[in-house]
């Protein structure tokens, strides 16, 4: 039997007794406190909370979240909050993938959000154990961050924001799995930012319930006692190395941290206070809407005291092995475009199962259409050549049935080829 709970703001934690009699009575009561959707306000990096979820059980008038007791699927409509059953383990549909990035993009133009969506691909993935063979078991990119028992764990304090800004596009396209969806709008989010092109695959399977969700505590902290050893530790376990260690926290150019979730950063600072979205939080850079390589530049100047860096941070000049990708990346924006990329790409498939194994690309490839005839590619010579001795070469390639779209057929080859050899053999003949 589904339960039904009240979705309160702070303010309305505290009830009098004629509010706690219309709930049904204290002692069976449970509190979900309502989360406020300044989503552009945190980054991807896992900060710890003491924030818990609770739950209020109260009547259909006063409800409208509703959680599934035996499968707590926390699922968000136009018309509210509601569970339903878990998915088939299906592949994604690619033109329901295609439209469902178009409608991601309109809601990070809208919304702001490109911060919180991308660290909601980072947590759903970043659970994966490369020691732990058997899925879901190992973690990963399964979805499993949709369900309540996940996103209650300390590190994801705030994504219940994502997974509303996201369930209507989910609702609209039943087709796209949840790990699908995530990693979708992580990459989406990157480039819309101005950050470079992911090279994704699609066809992630979800997992079907809340039992199938990984323990608490796989997720980095952002202010351990060692980092250098804490991160390592934890991206080691996932199979990542010291260069996407460092690539990945690069992330960090995007997003703010507010003291009041996280136990981190100001509560406002020069760069935050109008926004975009709801002002506050410190930012770790000055545009921290913009992908760039300023995350780098600015934690190793260390000249503005409104910028964060987290103990995380520091570690990457720090540490000498770290400090060689760092001081890259801060020089090479292209570098670090470059090692993002793949970094991203090789996290946004970890632990997952792909249904077809070898994924689902929605992107043509730049060389599908193959490559286009250059003359001045074939010359030998080491000047270009001119316009009118490009137009000569290209008639007489298409004279004898060449274009730039399709390359000369063997046989052309093979009769040119018999002509040279019978003149060689008349010339022999004349010759004696």
């Amino acid at each position: 039997m589904a339960e039904r709970v009240l979705l309160l703001t702070p303010s309305q934690s505290h009830h009098s007794p004629t509010t706690m009699a219309v709930l049904g009575g204290a002692a069976s009561a449970r509190i979900i406190p309502s989360v406020s959707l300044s989503t552009s306000s945190r980054s991807f990096f896992s900060l710890s909370s003491s924030s818990k979820l609770k739950c209020l059980r109260s009547s259909p008038r006063i409800s409208h979240l509703f959680l599934n007791q035996q499968r707590a699927e926390v699922r968000v409509s136009s018309g509210g909050y509601g569970t339903v059953s878990a998915p088939k383990s299906v592949a994604s549909d690619p033109d329901q993938l295609k439209s469902a990035r178009e409608d991601i993009k309109e809601l990070l133009n809208s919304k702001f959000c490109h911060p919180i969506l991308i660290r909601l691909g980072w947590h759903d993935a970043g659970t994966y154990n490369k020691n732990i063979e058997e899925w879901p078991l190992r973690g990963g990119a399964n979805g499993s961050l949709r369900f309540e028992v996940e996103l209650k764990h300390g590190a994801n304090a705030g994504l219940l924001n994502a997974l509303k800004l996201l369930q209507p596009i989910k609702d609209k396209y039943s087709g796209v799995t949840y790990a699908d969806l995530f990693q979708l709008a992580s990459a989406t989010a990157v480039e819309e930012a101005g950050g470079p092109k992911i090279p994704m695959k699609y066809g992630r399977v979800d997992v079907s319930g809340p039992e199938q969700c990984p323990e608490e505590g796989r997720l980095p902290d952002a202010g351990p006692p060692s980092p250098a050893d804490h991160l390592r530790q934890v991206f080691y376990r996932m199979g990542l190395n010291d260069k996407e260690i460092v690539a990945l926290s690069g992330a960090h150019t995007l997003g703010r941290s507010r003291p009041d979730r996280s136990g981190w950063g100001k509560p406002e600072t020069k760069y935050t206070k109008d926004g975009p979205g709801a002002p506050g939080g410190q930012s770790w850079t000055v545009q921290w809407l913009k992908f760039d390589n300023s995350y780098f530049k600015d934690i190793k100047e260390k000249r503005d005291e409104d910028l964060l860096v987290l103990p995380t941070d520091a570690a990457l000049f720090e540490d000498p092995s770290f400090k060689v990708y760092a001081e890259k990346y801060a020089e090479d924006q292209e570098a670090f475009f470059k090692d993002y990329a793949e970094a991203h790409a090789k996290l946004s498939n970890l632990g997952a199962k792909f249904d077809p194994l070898e994924g689902i690309v929605i992107d043509d490839s730049p060389n599908a259409g193959g490559e286009k005839f250059v003359a001045a590619k074939y010359s030998t010579g080491k000047s270009e050549l001119s316009d009118s001795m490009k137009q000569k070469i290209r008639a007489e390639y298409e004279a004898i049935g060449g274009s730039p779209d399709k390359p000369l057929q063997s046989n052309y080859f093979l009769n040119i080829m018999i002509v040279i050899a019978v003149l060689a053999f008349l010339t022999s003949l004349l010759g004696n």
